[in-house]
């Protein structure tokens, strides 16, 4: 069951588009909507802005304080952002639980260690929702990545260009792995709800991962999802590779995949699927380490 969902609202350029992907989950599952801002004072975001650590004396202090208008900005933004979104879809913010099948969000600005405070709100929900950004904000470059591997919780990784308009069409990318399990289990309540389901398997030998797809399908089944096999060769091409073209050529809206099968140090430098997803997906990722 997914009952609350993250919603991150860093007051950047891709907080619309995560914020109205996440209405539509919310709208599809009759979920609680958590929207955080965590304030990046200037000497936690200095750490992570290029270049600032050569300046000194008068130069540091002005730089210091361009950080902190930049984050009180941020936070405004990201207010104005989640209040009229919430208005426009008559969505109530509410402080406490309530009993209301209806869709219902909060709204929470902190202080802090920012990642950490994301880290702890990412456990404290069943998924979270963002995107990659290629601006500085003050948190680190590889917050997806810390988050995925720190929080517990399946990622809804979302482009940052454009909202996810409709759940038709998911595709389980499947490989014999506890984090491929993971990520079927995670991912349930909204495989229920789609339309179509795809099994996608991508091996050298084509006859070693059917039966293991089968066996997903068939275990789909029993949770009344009508869902079919497609075993893909991996000719010329990697494997994330081909996993986005079968996303492509099926129009798939959600993709579902394990994170991080193999060590994230081995992803970083060799490259793999969980990397090309956070680093370069133009199509929406449900990952699940």
């Amino acid at each position: 069951m997914i009952a609350t969902i993250l919603v991150p609202v860093g007051g950047g350029e891709t907080d619309r588009v995560v914020c109205e992907s996440a209405l539509l989950l919310a709208g599809t599952l009759n979920a609680h909507l958590e929207f955080v801002h965590v304030r990046v004072r200037a000497p936690e975001a200095a750490l992570h802005t290029p270049h600032i650590g050569f300046a000194v004396g008068g130069g540091l202090r002005s730089a210091l304080r361009e950080l902190d208008r930049r984050g009180e900005d941020r936070a405004e933004r990201a207010s104005r952002i989640v209040r009229e979104l919430c208005v426009a879809r008559g969505i109530h913010i509410v402080d406490q639980p309530h009993g209301s099948t209806v869709v219902s969000a909060r709204w929470r600005l902190e202080d802090g260690d920012a990642l950490e405070r994301l880290l702890a709100h990412s456990r404290h929900n069943d998924l979270f929702v963002m995107a990659r950004t290629a601006t500085s904000d003050g948190l680190p470059a590889k917050r997806l990545e810390k988050l995925l591997l720190g929080s517990g919780r399946p990622l809804l990784l979302v482009s940052p260009t454009c909202s996810i308009e409709t759940l038709g069409t998911m595709m389980v990318c499947w490989r014999e792995t506890s984090d491929s399990a993971r990520a079927v289990s995670a991912a349930m309540p909204l495989l229920t709800k789609a339309k179509r389901v795809i099994v996608v398997s991508v091996t050298h030998e084509t006859n070693s991962l059917s039966s293991s797809a089968d066996d997903v399908v068939d275990h789909l089944s029993w949770h009344g999802i009508a869902a079919e096999c497609q075993i893909r060769p991996r000719i010329g091409q990697s494997i994330s590779e081909a996993l986005f073209r079968v996303a492509r050529e099926e129009k798939v809206d959600l993709m579902i995949m394990g994170a991080y099968g193999q060590s994230p140090l081995r992803e970083s430098i060799f490259g793999g699927c969980t990397r090309t997803a956070i680093e370069a997906a133009d199509i929406p990722v449900f990952l699940m380490h």
